[in-house]
């Protein structure tokens, strides 16, 4: 299959290797020829021998992350996007501040712009107890270009052989199980095997432009053992311009995908060539379903910027749902009951043009079939946008969907 896209820096190609996984995989493991296309395609070998378990909503993500960081013997690394306020922003800040104080080395890694609300007296509690807090392209030092180009990364490595890693924010708005607008919908995931060295590179590239010592001492590089029987690629997306992993990541799984594709995101703002990607892995049959945030999205502008490619999704046969009773903030993929993709990249220009990003590819029928219970659970409290009720849509809406065009590229 190959489709046409507009970019001045790319030219559209066949890409046989998809071609011949999907006619040679009838009779034979899929799941082989998904991880040779994903290796052979990206260039990063994948793992076996690895444990993911998936964590639901801040009654269970927060926990097993807080005890992950106090079970650190030696090396605790944490970068994230937003770390904001509330309760749960001061629980981190004691526990991070508390190992170091009992000679752990504990690394934390901000954002400059995702991280400003953070509260200064945390900051300066968890230096003055020996955290090393370094930020990731501060506005104030940076040209305008760089600071469109953000670290989205959400990783917590502990002691080398613990790792976490999705769509979770430290922030109060995380808090909870989705009950209602204050606690938003996410699943993190707690990653032990072969992997966490994967995701542990995620945060030593962006730490190394950001602190002049990337390890010391407390650094074993330890061998890691099996723990699980998932199979592991972990993509990293990086800040830069042209073509990226990740896109070619998302673009491997839609196109070899033959009975379901579902994706559920935080903010869906695909360019025309995505677009079209998903539409027409629905007209050749495969079932397309993507959940999105319902009327409690924190971000107005992005769900425009969503809502201009219903019209031609819906048309070609591809379902549209939105979750009704909090902010849908998870970053998932699953493919034909086979793979999963999971980790900090949104279904958008900013995701996948733009900014630092770390996702896992992971080749585990169990765990794929988890997440698409937990999918199925969210679609009974979620609304289907039909075609019909899309077409009749008020003028106003249409005009919103039309206005933000001109920044529909940096969304």
């Amino acid at each position: 299959m190959t489709v046409s896209r507009q970019r001045p820096d790319d030219s559209a190609r066949p890409v046989p290797e998809l071609d011949e996984a999907r006619r040679t995989a009838s009779g034979e493991d899929r799941s082989l020829h998904v991880r040779r296309a994903l290796e052979r395609l990206i260039g990063v070998a994948a793992t076996e021998g690895n444990a993911v378990l998936p964590l639901r909503n801040g009654d269970e993500i927060f926990p097993a992350m807080l005890d992950g960081i106090a079970s650190a013997r030696r090396t605790v690394d944490m970068m994230t996007y937003v770390y904001w306020r509330g309760d749960i922003a001061r629980r981190f800040a004691d526990a991070l501040a508390d190992r170091a104080r009992a000679g752990v080395r504990v690394r934390l890694l901000l954002d400059g712009i995702g991280s400003w609300q953070i509260e200064k007296d945390l900051v300066e509690r968890m230096s003055e107890a020996g955290v090393i807090v370094a930020w990731f392209r501060k506005p104030a030092y940076l040209s305008p270009f760089k600071q469109n180009h953000r670290c989205h990364r959400k990783v917590l490595v502990v002691d080398e052989q613990l790792a976490f890693t999705g769509g979770v924010g430290i922030a109060e708005e995380w808090c909870g199980d989705a009950r209602n607008p204050d606690e938003w919908r996410d699943t993190h995931f707690e990653v032990r095997g072969p992997a966490v060295d994967g995701i542990a590179a995620a945060f030593a590239q962006n730490w190394a432009e950001c602190h002049d010592e990337l390890f010391d001492d407390r650094d074993r590089f330890v061998p890691q053992p099996p723990a699980g029987q998932a199979v592991v690629q972990v993509v990293r997306g990086s800040a830069s311009i042209g073509w990226q992993d990740m896109q070619t990541l998302m673009r491997v799984i839609v196109e070899l995908a033959e009975q379901r594709l579902r994706l559920a995101t935080a903010y869906f703002a695909p360019d025309p060539y995505f677009t079209e990607l998903l539409s027409q892995c629905a007209r050749r049959g495969v079932q397309v379903e993507i959940l999105l945030p319902g009327p409690h999205a924190d971000k107005r502008v992005s769900r425009l910027a969503s809502q201009r490619h219903y019209a031609s999704l819906l048309e070609d046969g591809v379902r549209i749902h939105q979750f009704q009773p909090s902010m849908l903030h998870t970053k998932i993929v699953t493919m034909d009951g086979i793979v999963s993709l999971v980790g900090s990249t949104n279904f958008n220009r900013r995701s996948m043009d733009h900014d630092e990003e770390v996702m896992l590819a992971v080749l585990d029928r169990d765990l794929t079939a988890t997440l698409d219970a937990h999918f199925e659970q969210d679609l009974e409290r979620s609304q289907a946008i039909t075609p019909g009720q899309w077409e009749r849509r008020p003028a106003r809406q249409r005009a919103k969907e039309l206005a933000i065009t001109p920044i529909r590229r940096f969304l």
